[in-house]
């Protein structure tokens, strides 16, 4: 028999034909079944993050089990990253996942030398104290020329990339309405 292309095809469709009849009468044979449906979404649970570790706002899918980390990946969907990570960003996991990360408040008393555990309420206190001090201290109402001012220059804040629009919108309400006027962020600067 000579092989040419009308042959070749011949031969074909009547061998595929063949082991079709060949399993539909028989049991035993190996024919394609439809595919078991794979959940798209993991059991643990996941959510979307941003990295903090510089300004450019990278988008992170995180998926955490039992209060650890056990997956992390780019975001494919988000405009900034599209599923890519930079090797800060690839080690994110790290920063939560580590025993020797701080998870209670420390407090050094002046001229001490030990740092001691101290409560939330304490150390917020602490703080507002000394916010609330400095503003009063050093309250501008008026400049040089007599117009109203009502500020502080005694206070700075300087912003981190890990704050996202709207943490950074209260923080700057919070600010201004302190009186500061030096303020700056980690993407400016």
């Amino acid at each position: 028999m000579e092989v040419n292309r009308r042959n070749f095809l011949k031969a074909s469709g009547a061998g595929l034909g063949g082991l079709f009849l060949f399993g539909a009468f028989n049991d035993d044979a190996i024919m394609a079944r439809t595919l078991k449906k794979v959940p798209l979404k993991k059991k643990i649970g996941e959510v979307s993050t941003i990295c903090p570790y510089d300004a450019s706002g990278c988008g992170f899918i995180v998926a955490a089990e039992n209060d650890k980390i056990v997956n992390l990946e780019g975001d494919p969907d988000h405009p900034i990253n599209n599923g890519a990570a930079c090797s800060k960003g690839a080690s994110l996991a790290q920063l939560h996942n580590n025993e020797r990360r701080l998870s209670k408040v420390l407090y050094r008393r002046p001229r001490a030398s030990d740092w001691e555990e101290v409560s939330w309420d304490f150390a917020l206190d602490k703080i507002a104290r000394k916010i609330k001090d400095t503003r009063d201290a050093d309250f501008i109402q008026t400049n040089s020329q007599g117009n109203l001012v009502n500020r502080t220059e005694a206070i700075a804040s300087v912003g981190g990339a890990a704050h996202d629009n709207e943490e950074c919108y209260l923080l700057i309400k919070m600010l201004r309405a302190l009186g500061l006027v030096y303020i700056e962020h980690q993407a400016r600067i």
